[in-house]
């Protein structure tokens, strides 16, 4: 191993020894110490990094990456040196703190570790995500981002990154997940997403229930914050669409903006508008036809991202039940009447059965495996909740061992689709990647 590769471990190894919730399971979760006293100290302590260039701040359940990353693929377009933090990553660290579009290097990290050291060592009880989140914002001010759009880590109101004052809080489509920390209701959910809006600040939504719209309108009048809502204030429509992309059309203020994006899915419609409108809205100086070239270079892999075309072997990251509903929409769409063979690993604490329901009507086996993550159960287990869905199951591991016995069942008239955490993504395209080169 280099020397390089030795000082990036070490800094890993810095970062991973503070608490990591999101390596925990949502009951030790739901009893953590959440506030953002922490965060604010140590903010203060850095010289406030986080207020040296505009903010885009995204929450949500579903889609808040894929708008996050449409925004600073947008704003990239538009000649801005762009910041973009978002989490977990596919298979590098770095891949969480990005300037127009690449990972910072390890070098870059090992150095921003050594700096923050002092000023963690200070502050108890700081966890790994907070310190990624400040490093994220020591990075952008470091090396002269003129724009940063930030990613949510868990709800909102008290996740790290609530100690910005964006030019633009952005809410995504809301659904149930993480529950015994954010509620067991959409409005509560919706409360504690609600929690990014600020005094003054304007505030776009993607279409919401009404049970968490009542919330977000609410919230938003009280903070006097201008609300938009896609499919009220914008209109969206999709055109054309195949396995390259879609076009689309928005409609805004009397006049029709045709834009085509590569990322697939009739949601992925929907966060383009939600993006599109949360450019609009920040203030940033932006054209439509900067916001239409960003859009269709944006990358956001493990997203329907399809690996090989003939036959399909189709990547996603599915994290409930909404999202598994999405995920077979855009199989009915791109592929329908194919039967799927999925290699499935997700958390024990998701709602496995809501997701299975939703993708059985074109589930023709399942293979169970186990992705490294600490969360993730085994594969038996999870086989076990499969079967009690009555969908024919294998437990196979590793996770390279189940791609290839789930590419041996599928031959060459099925679908290979793999889907659960982005952990898992991460290994299942490594996995390809290994046997492909």
């Amino acid at each position: 191993m280099t020397e390089i590769g030795k000082q990036y471990n070490a800094a890993l190894d810095y970062l991973y020894s503070f608490v990591d919730y999101s390596l925990k399971h949502s009951s030790e979760l739901a009893k953590a110490d959440f506030n953002l006293d922490r965060m604010f100290a140590l903010m203060e302590s850095l010289g406030n990094p986080q207020k040296k260039y505009p903010i885009i701040h995204v929450a949500g359940t579903k889609g808040k990456g894929s708008v996050s990353a449409l925004c600073a693929w947008g704003l990239q377009a538009a000649s801005y040196k762009v910041g973009l933090y978002t989490s977990p990553h596919l298979l590098d660290y770095t891949e969480r703190i990005q300037i127009n579009g690449q990972p910072i290097s390890h070098e870059q990290l090992i150095e921003l570790v050594e700096e923050i050291k002092p000023h963690v060592a200070k502050i108890e009880k700081l966890t790994t995500f907070e310190i990624t989140t400040a490093l994220a914002f020591m990075a952008f001010a470091k090396y002269g981002v003129n724009a940063a759009v930030f990613e949510v880590g868990l709800g909102g109101r008290l996740d790290a990154t609530n100690v910005v004052r964006p030019k633009v809080s952005v809410i995504t489509s809301l659904s149930y997940d993480h529950m015994a920390i954010l509620g067991d209701t959409l409005a509560k959910i919706a409360g504690e997403k609600a929690g990014i809006i600020k005094e003054g600040v304007p505030v776009v939504s993607s279409p919401q229930k009404d049970e968490a719209l009542e919330v977000l309108e609410r919230v938003a009048s009280e903070k006097n914050a201008s609300f938009s809502l896609i499919g009220r204030d914008i209109k969206f429509k999709a055109l054309v669409s195949s396995l390259d992309g879609q076009g689309l059309a928005l409609i805004y203020q009397q006049s029709t903006i045709e834009m085509s994006i590569p990322l697939l899915g009739l949601h992925q419609v929907e966060n383009a508008a939600t993006a599109y409108l949360a450019l609009k809205m920040s203030g940033l100086e932006i054209t439509d036809e900067q916001i239409q070239k960003g859009f269709s270079q944006v990358k956001w892999p493990a997203r329907f991202e399809i690996l090989r075309r003939k036959p399909p072997v189709v990547i996603d990251s599915v994290h409930n039940r909404d999202s598994a509903l999405r995920l077979r929409e855009t199989l009915d769409q791109y592929f329908p009447d194919i039967p799927v063979i999925m290699v499935f690993c997700t958390l024990e604490d998701k709602d496995i059965s809501g997701m299975l329901d939703e993708l059985k009507p074109r589930l023709e086996q399942v293979i169970a495996t186990r992705a490294e993550h600490p969360r993730a159960p085994s594969a038996e287990w999870l086989a076990e909740q499969v079967n009690k869905a009555a969908i024919p199951v294998e437990a196979v591991t590793p996770v390279a061992l189940a791609l290839e016995r789930a590419l041996e069942l599928a031959g060459e008239s099925k679908i290979v689709l793999s889907a659960g955490s982005v952990a898992f993504a991460g290994e299942i395209s490594v996995a390809w990647r290994k046997r492909t080169s």
